[in-house]
């Protein structure tokens, strides 16, 4: 039943990254000798370091820069230097002898298992283990390993291997996007096209991060060795931790506007769950509409304070339907919200969505699309509440639809799209 729920998408990706681990496993075995081991354990245990330190991005990605480099920089390296500890000259007791790459099956093979180790410690806290993010980022590597072992033999100087590493890397970062992409439209029920541009605004100074210590890493290791591997692996920690603090900042944001949302209905202003409710339902519309996420951010806190304005009522509006109140009500209850949540200083747009809401979709003052879905979402729910009875559904959309001149069409058409594709207790 488990696997009844998983995304035709998932489940692809999935399958296809099994098939390939099973071939990895199968061409290593028939394989006459295994390539340089102690270089494979050194760059698995590396890559298993970085599956370990791996972060949440905002939007509720997961990424593992310092095990994406890492595999990519043993999928591409040339040569590595080791110490000569028998025939060395003593005037040259640091010489180096060179070691050559591996072969892209057991790149592939080396890859799998330092991520299924790194993953490990986040199942045994009862965290998911993250195949997806695994599966997309060892297809990555496996597509730049095997590119490159057909494309190594033209390296002739070190500036042309600086541009064929560069390319492969920045080509394994965008394969890797272009999969997640998938996954989270799939996911999100969003237009492939926003999943996309959304992914690769959110992860190109990341993915710029994983090619540049690729570099570093393969260039270095002709000189120093493995030895280079825990030297370079401190800046791609600092961006890390730099992402992470972004990463829980907005997260901060966001639990603190859900608790802010929280006091209308704790104050009885509105039924419970209401700002919930509204905040899912506008989020599923954007998306249909294809809104940004960037967008659709300030239209999730906008949503989630869109009646906290009512808090300037000396008496309540029974249920907390502004669907009862007079326009010139609604705009006090609209303009006083906004003025609450422009108290923040960082909140700016947000409070213009909140102020045009109670705007009309037709008339002197066009209001913003956010503000559009808002209203529409509110007066939705304001008619239906958590019920999930399809007939009250159907009535509640097609008094929407009456009121073209309140309530955008094209907001509306995505409003009903979205209710009877899942029910609205599964928004």
């Amino acid at each position: 039943m488990a696997w009844q729920t998983v995304d035709t998408g998932r489940l692809l990706l999935i399958m296809v990254t099994a098939l390939l681990v099973i071939t990895a496993f199968a061409m290593t075995a028939l394989s006459p000798k295994f390539h340089d081991w102690h270089v494979a354990i050194a760059f698995g245990l590396y890559i298993a370091a970085g599956e370990l330190l791996r972060l949440v991005l905002p939007g509720g990605r997961q990424a593992a820069p310092i095990a994406m480099s890492a595999a990519l920089s043993y999928a591409m390296i040339t040569t590595i230097a080791r110490p000569l500890h028998h025939h060395a000259p003593a005037a040259h007791p640091h010489h180096v002898e060179p070691i050559h790459g591996a072969p892209p099956w057991q790149v592939v093979l080396v890859a799998v298992v330092g991520m299924a180790i790194g993953s490990l410690p986040h199942v045994a806290a009862g965290r998911r283990a993250g195949l997806t993010g695994m599966s997309a980022r060892l297809l990555a590597v496996a597509s730049v390993a095997f590119i490159f072992s057909t494309t190594g033999h033209l390296i002739g100087t070190p500036w042309l291997e600086l541009g064929i590493v560069a390319m492969l890397a920045m080509l394994g970062w965008l394969i890797e996007s272009l999969i997640s992409a998938v996954i989270r439209a799939d996911d999100l029920r969003a237009r492939y096209s926003v999943t996309l541009s959304d992914e690769l605004r959110v992860q190109w100074r990341l993915g710029l991060a994983v090619a540049v210590s690729t570099i570093i890493t393969i260039f270095g290791a002709e000189v120093m060795g493995l030895a280079e591997l825990a030297v370079f692996a401190g800046p791609l920690l600092v961006i890390q931790f730099a992402f992470r603090r972004y990463a829980g900042i907005r997260a901060t944001y966001l639990q603190t506007v859900r608790a802010l949302a929280q006091v209308t209905e704790v104050g009885g202003y509105v039924d419970s769950g209401h700002s919930r409710r509204v905040s899912r339902l506008s989020l599923a519309i954007g998306r249909e509409l294809g809104m940004p996420e960037p967008d659709l951010l300030n239209l999730e806190y906008a949503a989630l304070m869109h009646d906290i304005g009512q808090l300037s009522l000396a008496e309540p509006i029974p249920g907390g339907a502004t669907l009862l109140v007079s326009r010139a009500d609604a705009r006090r209850i609209a303009e006083f919200g906004a003025e609450v949540i422009g108290q923040t200083g960082v909140l700016e747009t947000v409070a213009e969505l909140v102020r045009f809401q109670s705007l009309p979709a037709s008339g002197s003052v066009i209001p913003p699309l956010g503000s559009k879905v808002i209203r529409a979402a509110n007066a939705f729910d304001e008619l239906v509440g958590g019920s999930a009875d399809r007939d009250r559904t159907a009535a509640a959309i097609a008094r929407l639809k009456q009121e073209a001149s309140e309530y955008d069409p094209e907001v509306v058409a995505a409003l009903a799209t979205v209710t009877d594709r899942l029910p609205i207790t599964r928004l």
